[in-house]
């Protein structure tokens, strides 16, 4: 089992020490699905809902939470991250909009948790977005794709 470097002497929370680190180029894909109704699905593609355009919100809102991941999650590193893309493939059976976020960095530590923070609050934005029509959404299936760079070497999940 791997040493766990999140903790101090104490036992007590850390954030760990990168500085040694080689700069490398690091990239992460996460993917998630929200599921509507097909009421709501009418609604986003015809952009007949009151808050807007769902899909451009939830792009910025995505974009917003990788850039932002080090103040949500206690012990990220800011980053310096160099891309980030937000897709959208709506589906119809099922009905749901399936989010995949992608984000790279040259820097001393991986982007995965802000690829899955994207595609969290891309997710979060859309429910914000439509629950005047639909409250029962449904957000799942949040999870690394790939990863890319560093130390422990590339990450492709088996789907």
């Amino acid at each position: 089992m791997p040493e766990l470097t999140h903790f101090n002497q104490q036992g007590r929370a850390r954030m760990v020490d990168v500085t040694e680190k080689a700069v490398t180029r690091r990239t992460a894909a996460a993917a998630g699905e929200i599921h509507v109704s097909t009421e709501t699905m009418a609604h986003i593609k015809n952009g007949t809902l009151k808050k807007g355009d769902v899909l451009a919100v939830a792009q910025v809102a995505g974009i917003q939470a990788a850039k932002h991941t080090w103040e949500m999650i206690p012990m990220c590193h800011p980053l310096p991250l160099t891309g980030i893309d937000i897709v959208f493939h709506l589906s119809d059976e099922p009905c749901m909009v399936e989010i995949s976020a992608a984000v790279t960095c040259t820097g001393v530590t991986g982007v995965e948790m802000e690829a899955l923070a994207a595609v969290s609050a891309a997710a979060l934005t859309v429910y914000d977005m439509c629950k005047a029509v639909q409250r029962d959404m449904r957000i799942t299936n949040i999870r690394l794709l790939e990863k890319s760079g560093g130390r422990s070497g590339d990450y492709r999940a088996e789907e």
